[in-house]
């Protein structure tokens, strides 16, 4: 692991602590200042300092080595994301409110369309890597996974492809979408559904219209 790698691996760490002192701050002084301070570390910083990232180091897709002296851009955009997973109540309260998760990934680069509902317990690891038309439908539990790691001829191999769904799309509870995974348009998952890597779905599967 590179020098870089390392540091950014801190990143987690170092947003608990800001979020930390944030919540003090607002119990300390309650207040407008204090409360936006406090969504600003949450929200907004991590959002900001991915695209900041994204621009010095982009993430190419495809196929790469992790255990090599080069760093990878993925495992730093990763450390400004992973809050969210060991957190998921703080998505899951943004899904609360139509249409603000939809604004929260295109703040992290997704392409997503109007209207696109959002279950609470929807599970997202990389927020830049989705492409989702208008009117989608995500059930409870669905997850998208664009990237994998794997380990095979002796190396640590990384492989990373947007997901992409069409318009219209109705994803059912707990199904599970791979890298590079393309559903489309007005196609139904079947509830407990796995879209493996590269695995398009096209439109004439049907499924229960569970969500």
């Amino acid at each position: 692991m590179t020098l870089r790698a390392r540091v950014f691996g801190l990143v987690p760490a170092l947003w608990l602590l800001l979020a930390g002192t944030a919540l003090a701050y607002v119990a300390l002084r309650p207040g407008i200042a204090s409360i936006a301070a406090l969504l600003f570390v949450v929200y907004l910083a991590p959002v900001l300092c991915y695209r900041v990232h994204e621009l010095a180091w982009p993430l190419l897709p495809g196929l790469s080595r992790l255990d090599t002296p080069q760093y990878s851009p993925w495992w730093g955009g990763h450390q400004f994301q992973v809050m969210y997973s060991a957190l998921p109540a703080l998505e899951a309260m943004l899904r609360l409110v139509p249409g603000l998760y939809s604004l929260w990934l295109r703040a992290w680069g997704s392409r997503i369309g109007r209207a696109v509902y959002w279950t609470p317990l929807v599970e997202i690891t990389d927020r830049a890597l989705l492409e989702v038309g208008d009117g989608a439908v995500f059930g409870h539990r669905v997850g998208c996974y664009p990237h994998f790691v794997t380990r095979r001829h002796g190396g640590l191999y990384l492989y990373v492809k947007p997901i992409r769904i069409g318009a219209g799309a109705m994803l059912g509870a707990g199904s599970r979408l791979g890298p590079g995974a393309r559903i489309a348009a007005g196609a139904d998952l079947r509830v407990l559904t796995d879209v493996g890597m590269d695995q398009r779905v096209p439109a004439d599967v049907a499924g229960e219209r569970e969500a």
